[in-house]
């Protein structure tokens, strides 16, 4: 079983978007059922992890996603960086903690289901359940610090 956590970053493309250049990554993550990709904008000269596209790209493999990524024109990035701007988050930080319960939360059920349909042992199931609860509990610990800060643009 692939854990939810594993997260892969590849670069895609270069693009020049109101005049700024901005490197486009893929952020791709299995969530037990496919591999869902996320594109990222961020300014070449800024150290910043950029902004996401709210659109994902999903398939069987983390290649047929990486392939679907690279198949997009530049016109069509310009276009997901537009919505990513308009759509762009300012609590980025609560958001990041409020993602990470939610992949643990799946991640907690896809062994919970695999344990009960007896695809994977009890011992181990049971050991992966209490270090996941463990790994959500540090996580609602950082709601607190992380909620109400806006980041700035």
């Amino acid at each position: 079983m692939t854990p939810a956590d594993d997260t892969i970053e590849r670069e895609i493309a270069t693009i020049t978007s109101d005049d700024r250049r901005l490197a486009v990554s893929l952020n791709i993550s299995f969530d037990g059922i496919e591999h869902v990709g996320r594109l990222w904008f961020a300014e070449e000269e800024w150290e910043d992890e950029g902004i996401p596209d709210r659109g994902t790209i999903s398939g069987r493999t983390t290649e047929e996603v990486i392939s679907a990524a690279r198949a997009l024109t530049e016109p069509e990035l310009i276009a997901r960086h537009r919505r990513a701007t308009v759509n762009k988050r300012r609590y980025l930080s609560l958001r990041a903690v409020t993602d990470e319960i939610l992949r643990k939360v799946r991640y907690l059920n896809q062994v919970a289901v695999s344990m009960r349909a007896g695809l994977i042992d009890l011992d181990g199931a049971a050991q992966e359940i209490d270090y996941t609860e463990h790994q959500l509990h540090e996580l609602v610990a950082r709601l607190r610090d992380a909620a109400g800060v806006e980041e700035q643009a």
